[in-house]
């Protein structure tokens, strides 16, 4: 069965010619097949299931004037091979080479020009390999530091200027940390601190500006602070506020009363 692509040209715009490959001798054993599995074709899929067919020969192509060849050689080339790579001029190459070899390697590219292979990177580190992207340019590579790196490593994160890194910082520090992002400009990380606080800490959110907030306070603070939200401007809270203080149980009578 081929792809779907009815047609057989090289990276350049040329027609592939089986005449002139040096993997001639491969048609006979089926270790390549026009249309289906070609070193030269341009499209990736079939690439790619050349060197699925013949990894052995993968060394050979990792200098490769085509990315897709290069990149997808770098699945499958020696290991020694590699570290050359992480200095070619696309990105694919780069990530396809550093996410084979030891850690030690893959440190080189948490500056990388690209975001996207910094991203990548940050998957596959740990701990204090990871402090240095903290500061990383693209606020999703720092996201995913910060859903990666050691909780208590995360106090450089509590004011990063994206709410959703915080946000994800919130959900992760030490719970000794929280008291110090109440005050964070975005509601929806001072609602994940809420969800986080022991109903008696709730009490310094129960003013928060936003409705959300003050919500979660009344579902959880402790009885004796209710009575402030059972007159919120908000609907909702004053409902689960009062709802709460409708519901506590009656302090028992002294004997002899």
């Amino acid at each position: 069965m081929t792809d779907d692509i009815d047609e057989a040209r090289d990276w350049l715009g040329n027609e592939v010619d089986c005449g002139t490959c040096t993997h001639l001798g491969l048609r006979a054993s089926g270790g390549c097949r026009l249309m289906q599995a070609c070193v030269n074709d341009r499209y990736a899929r079939r690439i790619d299931r050349f060197f699925n067919w013949n990894p052995a020969l993968a060394d050979a192509y990792i200098t490769h004037p085509h990315v897709e060849v290069r990149a997808i050689a770098a699945k499958h080339a020696n290991l020694f091979l590699l570290p050359m790579l992480l200095d070619d001029a696309e990105e694919t190459v780069r990530w396809n080479a550093a996410r084979r070899l030891p850690k030690r390697f893959v440190l080189r590219l948490r500056s990388d020009p690209h975001r996207e292979v910094r991203m990548r990177v940050a998957t596959l580190l740990e701990g204090e390999a990871l402090a240095p992207m903290m500061s990383d340019q693209d606020y999703y590579v720092r996201l995913v530091v910060a859903s990666r790196i050691a909780p208590a490593l995360l106090g450089r994160l509590m004011n990063d200027d994206e709410p959703e890194v915080r946000r994800v910082v919130a959900l992760r520090i030490p719970y000794d940390w929280l008291l110090g992002m109440v005050n964070d400009r975005d509601p929806t990380v001072r609602l994940e601190i809420a969800r986080r606080l022991s109903p008696v800490s709730l009490s310094v959110l129960r003013r928060d500006p936003d409705w959300r907030v003050r919500y979660e306070v009344a579902s959880r603070i402790t009885a004796a602070e209710l009575a402030e939200l059972t007159e919120d401007e908000d609907s909702m809270v004053q409902e689960v506020a009062r709802e709460r203080v409708a519901i506590r149980p009656e302090r028992p009578r002294e004997s002899g009363t």
